[in-house]
C-alpha cells in the first residue's frame, strides 16, 4: 500500500472488495439489531440480537463468509488494498477469539451492559419511538436467557470469567432490576415531544419496563446461583488470552515485555514533567500542592451535573470553532457535537459516534458517580479535546462522512481501540502543541491524564502477566524490607490509587475494568506511541514537504483500521 491524498475528493466506483465488505456488513445488520439502531439504520427498533451459543456461532460463520468472498480478490487502488488488509486482520483475529469458546462478562463493556444501555441510544422524541422502545423492553428476556446460555457453555467448557467480574455485574444488574432503577424511570420519564403518550401506551411501557427489570433481576440471580461459585479468585488471564485480547485492541502484535518496560519509562518521564508544571503553578509547589491550588481556585470549579454538561458544551463548541478549516478539514455535518450526561452513574466519559446520515449527532457523555457533584475544569479540559474535536468526533465523524469513498464496513464496523484511543491521546498533546492547553492548570491536567494512561499499560501488563515489579517500587508499594514482588492486583489497586488522580468511585470502577477487560486500556497509551512514530516517519519520509493538516486529513480519511494497517497505508 502507498499513501495517497485523493480519498476525499474522488467519488469512487464500488470494486468487488467493496461488494464483499457491504456484504459482510449486511449480514451484521441482519444478526444484531442493536448494530443498527446504534448507525441510526431503521426497521428492527425492537429487536435484539442472539446472544445464545447459536447466535454467537452465525456471528463467526458470518465471517468466515467473508474472508472466503474475499479470497482471491486482488485490490484496484489504495483504498481497496486497505479494505482488504483490514478485513483480513480483524475478522481473523477475532474467529482465533471466537475458538477460545470464552464469553465475556465484565463491569463495562459486555452484553450485561449493552442489552441495557442501547436505550440510551434510542430516539424518543415520538410516539412512535416510543412504542419501539416498549417492544425492546418486552424483548429483553430473551436477549439476557440467551447470553446466560453462552456463560454456561463457557462455564461448562472451564472458561468462567474472575469471581470479581462476576460480583460486580451481580451489583450492576440488580440495581437496573430495582423497583426505581434504570427501567422504572425509563417508563415514567416518557414524554415524547410530538404528542402526549397516549395512555395505554403507558400502561404498556410501564409493563414492559417491569418485564425487563424482572428479567435483569432473574439474570442476577443465574450469576449468583450458577457462575458465582465456579468463577476463580486469580484476575490475571495470562499470556496466551492476554496477547489475543492486545491484538484485539491494538490491531497490532506488540513485544509485551518491552512494552512493559517502555511504559516504566514513560510514566517516570511524565512525572518529570509534571513536577515541571507544578512550579509554574507556584514556585516550589509539588504536583499535589499544586492541584490543591488548582482545586481551591472558585474559578474552575464547577457544581451540579446542569454545569458540567454546559461547561462540556461550551468548550466543545469553542474547539470546533478554532479547529474548523484551520487545522482539520470539519465541513458539516461534522460540525455538530452534542455533549449531555448520561442517564447512568458507573463513572466515565465516552463518546458515541453519529447515525449514519448524521440525523443524530455524534454525542459526548458524562457518566456521573452518584454523590458527586462537584467538578474542576483544570483536570476536565483535556478530556473535552479527547472525547469531542479534534479527537473521537473528528476521528469517527470523518469516517462516517466519507460515503462516496469508504464501503460500509469501513467506516461503520471497522474499529480499534488502539486506533480511536491512541488518536485521542494523540489529540491532547496535540492540543498542548497547538497553544489550546498552555494554561498552566489545564496542561497539569493533561499530563494527569497521560499519566494516567502511562500507568494502566504498566498495571494491565504487569498484572495479568504476573510480571516482576520494578525493584525500586517494592519498598514503595510493599513497605520496608518487602522482597521482589510480582504485580497482584491488591498491589496494583495502591499503584493505582498512586498514579490516577480520581474519586473513590471512579477509581474503584477503572480498577475492576482494567482487571476484567485485559488489553483494552493499555491500547490508549500504545495507540498513541503507534501514532506518533507513523507520523515521525512520515515526516521524515518527505522532509520539507510535510504538512501536518494535510496529513491528518489522509490519517483519518482511512478510518478506524488496526494499527499495522494504518503504518502499511501511511508508510507503504
Amino acid at each position: 500500500m502507498t499513501h495517497s491524498t485523493t480519498e476525499t475528493s474522488i467519488r469512487r466506483t464500488p470494486t468487488a472488495i467493496d461488494a464483499a465488505a457491504d456484504e459482510y456488513y449486511q449480514a451484521l445488520l441482519a444478526l444484531s439489531p442493536e448494530f443498527a439502531t446504534i448507525l441510526g439504520v431503521p426497521g428492527r427498533e425492537t429487536e435484539y440480537g442472539d446472544y445464545s451459543p447459536a447466535g454467537r456461532e452465525a456471528e463467526a460463520e458470518a465471517a468466515r463468509t467473508a474472508l472466503e468472498s474475499l479470497s482471491g480478490l486482488q485490490p484496484v487502488d489504495d483504498v481497496d488494498a486497505v479494505t482488504l488488509d483490514a478485513m483480513r486482520e480483524r475478522l481473523g483475529l477475532e474467529l482465533e477469539i471466537h475458538a477460545t469458546g470464552i464469553t465475556e462478562l465484565n463491569n463495562v463493556a459486555s452484553p450485561a451492559q449493552s442489552i441495557r444501555s442501547i436505550f440510551d441510544l434510542m430516539p424518543s422524541a415520538t410516539v412512535a419511538q416510543w412504542e419501539h422502545i416498549s417492544g425492546r423492553l418486552a424483548n429483553v428476556p430473551d436477549a439476557l436467557t440467551g447470553y446466560a446460555e453462552s456463560l454456561r457453555a463457557s462455564r461448562d467448557a472451564g472458561k468462567v470469567p474472575a469471581r470479581r467480574q462476576v460480583e460486580i455485574v451481580i451489583e450492576q444488574t440488580r440495581e437496573y432490576a430495582a423497583e426505581d432503577g434504570y427501567f422504572e424511570q425509563l417508563a415514567q420519564n416518557a414524554k415524547p415531544a410530538d404528542a402526549e403518550l397516549p395512555a395505554e401506551l403507558q400502561v404498556e411501557l410501564t409493563t414492559n419496563a417491569r418485564i425487563a427489570a424482572e428479567a435483569y433481576g432473574a439474570f442476577a440471580d443465574f450469576l449468583q446461583i450458577e457462575l458465582l461459585d465456579a468463577a476463580p479468585a486469580r484476575d490475571a488471564v495470562g499470556r496466551e488470552h492476554y496477547a489475543l485480547m492486545s491484538r484485539r485492541f491494538l490491531g497490532a502484535a506488540v513485544d509485551l515485555e518491552e512494552t512493559y518496560a517502555w511504559g516504566i519509562g514513560e510514566l517516570e518521564r511524565i512525572i518529570t514533567e509534571q513536577r515541571r508544571a507544578a512550579e509554574k503553578i507556584e514556585p516550589g509547589a509539588s504536583i499535589s500542592e499544586a492541584k490543591e491550588i488548582l482545586n481551591a481556585d472558585p474559578d474552575r470549579e464547577l457544581h451540579g451535573t446542569d454545569a458540567l454538561r454546559a461547561w462540556m458544551q461550551s468548550k466543545s463548541d469553542a474547539a470546533l470553532a478554532a479547529m474548523k478549516d484551520v487545522h482539520f478539514e470539519i465541513p458539516a455535518p461534522m460540525d455538530q457535537l452534542e455533549c449531555l450526561i448520561a442517564p447512568t452513574q458507573e463513572g466515565g466519559v465516552y463518546y458515541t459516534g453519529p447515525s449514519d446520515d448524521f440525523s443524530r449527532p455524534g454525542r459526548m457523555w458524562w457518566s456521573v458517580p452518584a454523590g458527586e457533584d462537584r467538578f474542576t475544569t483544570w483536570a476536565e479540559t483535556t478530556t473535552v479535546y479527547h472525547e469531542g474535536v479534534p479527537g473521537h468526533h473528528l476521528q469517527i465523524a470523518t469516517a462516517t462522512r466519507l460515503k462516496d469513498t469508504l464501503n460500509a464496513w469501513r467506516r461503520n464496523v471497522s474499529f480499534t481501540s488502539g486506533h480511536a484511543e491512541g488518536w485521542a491521546l494523540y489529540a491532547e498533546r496535540l492540543m498542548h502543541q497547538l497553544g489550546f492547553l498552555d494554561d498552566p492548570g489545564d496542561y497539569l491536567g493533561m499530563l494527569d491524564m497521560q499519566r494516567m494512561r502511562a500507568a494502566r499499560v504498566v498495571f494491565d501488563i504487569g498484572v495479568h502477566l504476573e510480571l516482576a515489579m520494578p525493584e525500586s517500587w517494592n519498598e514503595e508499594l510493599m513497605g520496608a524490607g518487602a522482597p521482589g514482588q510480582t504485580w497482584e492486583p491488591e498491589v496494583g489497586f495502591e499503584f493505582l490509587a498512586q498514579h490516577l488522580d480520581l474519586s473513590a468511585g471512579q477509581l474503584n470502577f477503572e480498577f475492576t475494568r482494567y482487571l476484567g477487560w485485559p488489553g483494552q486500556a493499555p491500547s490508549y497509551k500504545i495507540g498513541q506511541r503507534l501514532w506518533e512514530e507513523i507520523r515521525a516517519a512520515r515526516e521524515e519520509q518527505e522532509g520539507g514537504d510535510f504538512d501536518l493538516r494535510a496529513f491528518h486529513t489522509e490519517a483519518l480519511a482511512v478510518g478506524s483500521v488496526g494499527l499495522d494497517t494504518l503504518r502499511r497505508a501511511l508508510l507503504g
